[in-house]
């Protein structure tokens, strides 16, 4: 499977957050996200480990309970199951693996 960079296809899971999968094989899907200032995802969790490279932009993330502050470059990991938020500081680009496949960000 491949991408060539398009600004169509976008999902809006929630205000101010845009999601759309690019590319997935057997066992890891990359998803890119475009966060805007003051956005907020709510606690949650899932089975998928999660691993995150911020582009640009500003983010909080609460794993566990702990606040971390990420600037673009910086990088992440979340085990699945473990619950997780963040807060969008800035307009911030966001690119993610989840594996397994999240078969709710397929079209």
């Amino acid at each position: 499977m491949f991408y060539k960079v398009s600004d169509s296809g976008y999902r809006q899971p929630a205000e101010g957050i845009r999601l759309k999968a690019l590319v997935h094989g057997e066992k890891t899907l990359m998803a890119e996200f475009r966060l805007a200032k003051g956005a907020v995802l709510p606690v949650h969790s899932h089975p998928h480990e999660q691993t995150g490279y911020l582009v640009s932009g500003r983010i909080d993330l609460l794993v566990e309970g702990k606040r971390h502050q990420f600037s673009p470059g910086d990088a992440w990991n979340v085990a699945g199951d473990v619950e997780h938020s963040a807060e969008v500081l800035e307009d911030s680009v966001v690119v993610e693996v989840f594996s397994p496949v999240r078969e709710d960000y397929l079209d």
